[in-house]
This record gives C-alpha cells, structure tokens and sequence, in this order.
C-alpha cells in the first residue's frame, strides 16, 4: 500500500513538474508552451491551469495520507503507560589519582612499561 501510493506520488510529481513548464510564461521564463497547436492560446491556458489545479489537488492528498500512513504504522507511544526500565546499580566511582591529572597517570604507565616494549617518540 505505502509502495503504491509513493509511485503515484512520484507521477503526481513528474506530470506537475511537467505541466507547469509547458504553461505559457508572462516573463518569458521557462515556459514552453504557445506558438501553433490544436488548441487556442486561451483554451490551452485554461485547460493547463485546470490540470496543474487538479494535480496539485492530488499531490497534496498523497503527501497527507503518506505523512497520515508513516504514523499509523509507527503506532502511538505513550510515555505515562511505557513500562519501567529496571533501575542497575550505580557503578563505583574511580578515585583520582593523588598524583594529579591525566597526564601524571599516563607517565607513570609509561615508566611501568617492559623495557624491551617499541615506545613512542618523546618530544622535548
């Protein structure tokens, strides 16, 4: 259903798009229409403002029932009726090093390093 409705959504889409760059332009713009035809240049003008109404008219029911249908399947959540998660424990916190910061740590795992390990250069 969402696949069919989103096709013809596109078409919708596709068919306006082309409609109105076929309308006569007032500023000479992109419109490609006029010149010789079946058809008057007051009756093409109408029969296209007719049909980008129309088509206008069903691109926006598609795109309201598409935005109605990605809601429907989403389903209705509700926080005051959501279980409970269960609560854990909180975990111990680590107590900092009296050595100071970071920094003091990450020195002192360096000099507790095995003396054969590849260590990175130091700058000075």
């Amino acid at each position: 259903m969402h696949t069919v409705v989103i096709v013809i959504h596109l078409m919708l889409v596709v068919a306006l798009t082309g409609v109105v760059l076929l309308q006569k332009s007032e500023g000479g713009g992109l419109g490609i229409g006029g010149g010789g035809g079946f058809m008057s240049s007051r009756g093409t003008a109408n029969l296209l403002t007719r049909t980008t109404a129309f088509l206008a008219a069903g691109f926006f029911v598609t795109s309201l029932f598409l935005s109605w249908l990605a809601g429907h399947e989403r389903g209705a959540a509700s926080l005051i009726n959501a279980p409970t998660a269960p609560v854990s424990q909180p975990a111990t916190p680590i107590a900092p090093s009296k050595g100071g910061g970071v920094l003091d740590t990450l020195k002192k795992m360096e000099q507790q390093q095995a003396p054969g390990a590849p260590q990175a250069p130091q700058s000075k």
